[in-house]
């Protein structure tokens, strides 16, 4: 499998061969996986106190009074302690303790990773993302685009890949979220736009562009690639990044 790797200028300077990775089984089914797996290492455990609902001193009465046998608070006849009392223990609480962690085997992970590239190199699993570009993919660039230091070297790069469009639709994406989650830190929703993959250090120029994410080859990870467990995000790499994936 080759792929033309173009200029700042976007013209094409030669051509080169990609790694084997690019040639990947498509298993969504792992990848999907994957990400759940990464995404579970950031869930925080949530649990309530171990002595809520039964800090009361209520004891049964015990047979031949006509109730139920439930713990009753003394000087009174309030039931409590037990779930279906007001004020009792709750029936399953949540508990710290539980495992949240969703494990995956080393082998099927790396798999998953490979198969969400191959997916990045799919022009019909692009499309159907959602992403608008012009050309074919995987869109490479010289190594000259991952040291660019002005966010507006940048946008003219991706304008000459023809890929931008496709981070102006992120930015007309953003609105405000319905419910309480926009009450707490979360306000927007915003789609994800393009993935720029470097060689060396991020492409700091770049940060400020609406849904670009951009992360070293050696950083990379199928979250990534496939953000909300859908693969077939617009990638775009830079050449020595593509030779850095055919060492790992």
């Amino acid at each position: 499998m080759k792929a033309q790797v173009r200029t700042l200028e976007g013209e094409v300077s030669r051509e080169i061969i990609l790694p084997d990775t690019f040639e990947e089984e498509y298993r969504p089914d792992l990848i999907r996986r994957a990400v759940v797996a990464l995404q579970s290492t950031r869930w925080q455990p949530h649990g309530t106190h171990p002595y809520a609902g039964i800090r009361s001193s209520a004891v049964g009465w015990g047979s031949g009074r006509g109730v139920s046998h439930v713990p009753r608070i003394k000087n009174g006849s309030r039931a409590a302690k037990v779930p279906q009392a007001k004020g009792g223990r709750e029936a399953h609480p949540p508990v710290v303790a539980k495992v949240l962690e969703r494990r995956m085997n080393k082998k099927e992970k790396k798999k998953a990773l490979r198969s969400a590239i191959a997916a990045s190199a799919c022009v019909e699993i692009v499309r159907s993302r959602g992403h608008r570009f012009a050309g074919e993919v995987p869109v490479v660039l010289e190594d000259r685009f991952g040291v660019l230091e002005k966010t507006t070297d940048v946008i003219a790069a991706l304008r000459a890949a023809g890929v931008y469009d496709d981070v102006e639709r992120s930015k007309r994406s953003r609105k405000v979220k319905a419910g309480r989650g926009k009450m707490r830190g979360r306000r927007y929703k915003q789609r994800k736009s393009l993935l720029i993959v470097t060689a060396d250090q991020p492409l700091r120029a770049a940060r400020n562009l609406a849904g670009v994410d951009a992360v070293v080859v050696g950083e990379l990870t199928t979250e990534d690639l496939a953000p909300g467990t859908q693969a077939g995000r617009l990638t775009v790499w830079t050449e020595g990044a593509v030779q850095r994936l055919g060492g790992v």
